[in-house]
């Protein structure tokens, strides 16, 4: 089970891939199962559909302060097309998401050019989303309008080295708050988050990935964001890919993120202003993740249909640490912290 470098376009492998995810953290419970099917058409073209399902139940500190923990389920179906010309590949994606409260539509377009005897790659890509935001206990109902630009380069650097730098920004308009959640003033709850109605950020990342002895490989990427709401955030991660035997491989990833709190943001606010918001998401913290993802080839010969089999399991260690959050109706004197367990397992079969 070689590590390849190469950055030629080509289209995805035809597949089957059947997934188990599960979060615990906070409070919350998420898990859920997802399929996703790939099938090539004419050396030309793929198409794909998805289906990932999300059961949420709980509530975070913030949201549970101020109403009922919940119990909801979230639909997700996706529909793709890649088209290989010549040395570019063109993507076409539509997403659509629905729960009680909320409805999105994402619209997707990339496409990616090799140049320089296939050494460099070049993508664009453009996202449009239409979101609507409610409330299963009335008639509210808002929109969200969300635009995304991203450009990347894949360079290789020497026979053992890639490196791959990307860009985006994003805008959004409508209502970006949460409709559940209220602010905190002296040290109650005064009525709900009050949010602006734009948002843009902007990021930057480069990653290096180096082919080490036999086929392992190590990798360290660092991205910057940062937004109109003042919020900077950095991560940084480490990477090492380890092969166990000729059909085993071993992921080991430690991801270390810090963030800036936004502007209007505070846990306890002491008067009144334009914009207020408690949500934890938006202040002062930092977190650390220590992941394993482990791939057993079941086979590679023809079975069933099927010419290769891969059974993958993944899992995250959390630990998020807040600065400046300190959780409502809680004796402690110290700011919130919280450890989450994320894991998945999947079934991917090519034909």
């Amino acid at each position: 089970m070689l590590l390849n470098l190469a950055t030629a376009e080509t289209l995805p492998e035809d597949m089957v891939q059947l997934m188990y995810h599960s979060y615990d953290g906070g409070g919350v419970e998420v898990n859920g199962p997802a399929l996703l099917v790939r099938k090539e058409f004419k050396d030309q073209f793929s198409v794909n559909a998805g289906y990932y399902q999300d059961s949420i139940s709980g509530a975070s500190p913030d949201v549970i302060a101020s109403a009922s923990p919940y119990s909801e389920t979230r639909d997700e179906f996706s529909l793709g097309v890649d088209a290989l010309l010549g040395n570019s590949l063109v993507s076409l994606g539509y997403i659509n998401s629905d729960e009680d409260d909320y409805e999105g539509n994402n619209f997707s377009f990339g496409i990616s050019q090799s140049f320089f005897a296939q050494m460099t790659t070049m993508s664009l890509g453009y996202t449009v989303g239409q979101d609507t935001v409610k409330r299963v206990d009335n008639d509210f109902a808002e929109d969200i309008d969300r635009y995304q630009f991203s450009v990347g380069l894949t360079q290789v650097l020497t026979s053992t080295m890639l490196m791959n730098l990307t860009a985006e920004g994003i805008t959004e308009e409508g209502y970006l708050s949460n409709p559940y959640r209220s602010k905190r003033v002296f040290g109650t709850f005064a009525g709900s988050e009050i949010y602006p109605r734009t948002r843009t950020s902007t990021a930057f990342a480069v990653r290096l990935k180096k082919l080490l002895w036999s086929d392992d490989a190590a990798s360290i990427s660092y991205r910057y964001f940062d937004d109109s709401w003042d919020i900077v955030s950095h991560t940084l991660e480490l990477g090492f890919t380890r092969t166990l035997n000729n059909r085993s491989v071993a992921d080991l990833v430690y991801r270390y993120y810090d963030q800036s709190g936004a502007s209007f943001f505070s846990s306890d606010f002491q008067g009144l202003f334009q914009f207020m918001a408690s949500d934890k998401e938006l202040s002062t913290y930092q977190s650390h993740t220590i992941g394993l993802n482990l791939t057993y080839e079941l086979f590679n010969d023809y079975l069933y249909g099927f010419d290769r089999g891969e059974l993958g399991f993944a899992y995250d260690f959390r630990m998020n640490e807040y600065e400046d959050y300190f959780a409502p109706n809680s004796s402690s004197t110290e700011p919130y912290e919280f450890d989450a367990n994320v894991f998945n397992i999947n079934l991917s079969l090519f034909y």
